[in-house]
């Protein structure tokens, strides 16, 4: 009788669970397939560098700033390449973020020592201070490699501008071109050209785009070259002469800057001849001398 139980429980079960499975799961998971309205699709799970983000962002919301400050930053984070909209409360979220963790670490690695209070102190202050001012340096050395980057790849873009405008291109083709061909050897040109033609795209004038241009990068060589094209485009002279006379200066400019640095390598080097060189050659021709000198003559000299 408890054998016969068993059996029909188990007949039952195993019905229902195939009549659930037929009826049920099946058709509502292809149900979601379809329409997208599965749980996971309705909510998918946010990654933790996103959280992270927007605690940083809402941190840097609420440090206060100057508008002036906020203003000069702004211009920094742009010619550094960090052209988000959240860029300037991310920065001041880092500078927050910092400006507690890395006290916090001093105060650990210096709890077990015996360090005096007051070089302590001073170890906490320094903390501090490298924490809150450290990625306004970090932005700084990234804005002036951007802008070496751009001053030294852009001899490379005028000469290929010149190249595609004497070829019957127009201006805003020509810095199309340029754009695409410099994407790989000088993406840092590249970036700011194709910026440039997308300002003008959505409508804006060559002039003020290329005032934009000038205003984003901060390099003075690329300023000169603005100034040539407004120039131009204003009176109307041919922009393949212009350019190629820029593109003339230049090269003449850039000759003159390595001659000088040339000339100057002298001057550099008497230091590192003087302390470091200088050094090796005493104890090479004199030292022997000194110790032939120190085995010979003073033995001599002793015994008379």
């Amino acid at each position: 009788m408890l054998l016969a139980t068993v059996l029909v429980f188990v007949l039952t079960v195993g019905i229902l669970a195939t009549l659930g499975m037929q009826l049920w799961v099946r058709p509502k998971a292809a149900i979601d397939r379809v329409t997208a309205t599965s749980l996971e699709a309705a909510a998918p799970m946010a990654h933790p560098s996103l959280a992270w983000r927007e605690l940083v962002k809402k941190l840097g919301s609420l440090v206060p700033s100057a508008p002036k400050d906020s203003t000069v930053m702004l211009r920094r984070l742009m010619r550094a390449g960090f052209r988000s909209p959240n860029a300037l409360k991310m920065l001041y979220g880092c500078k927050a973020i910092l400006a507690v963790i890395l006290p916090g670490v001093a105060i650990a690695a210096t709890a077990k020592s015996d360090i005096d209070p007051g070089r302590r102190l001073l170890l906490m202050t320094a903390a501090l201070a490298m924490g809150f001012f450290g990625p306004n340096e970090y932005v700084r050395h990234r804005a002036r490699r951007r802008q070496k980057q751009i001053r030294k790849g852009l001899p490379n873009a005028l000469d290929l501008m010149v190249v595609c405008v004497e070829s019957g291109l127009g201006l805003d083709q020509a810095i199309v071109q340029v754009a695409k061909e410099l994407q790989f050897a000088h993406p840092e040109i590249s970036q700011e050209f194709s910026l440039m033609n997308l300002e003008m795209k959505a409508g804006n004038r060559r002039a003020d785009a290329l005032r934009n241009l000038s205003d984003r990068t901060g390099v003075e060589e690329v300023k000169k070259l603005v100034a040539v094209l407004v120039q131009a485009d204003r009176f109307g002279t041919s922009i393949a002469q212009s350019l190629r006379g820029h593109s003339e200066f230049m090269r003449v400019q850039t000759r003159q800057q390595a001659e000088e640095k040339a000339a100057k390598l002298g001057v550099k080097l008497v230091f590192p001849i003087f302390f470091c060189i200088l050094p090796s050659l005493f104890v090479v021709t004199v030292g022997p001398v000194l110790v032939r000198i120190v085995r010979e003559l003073i033995p001599m000299m002793v015994n008379m």
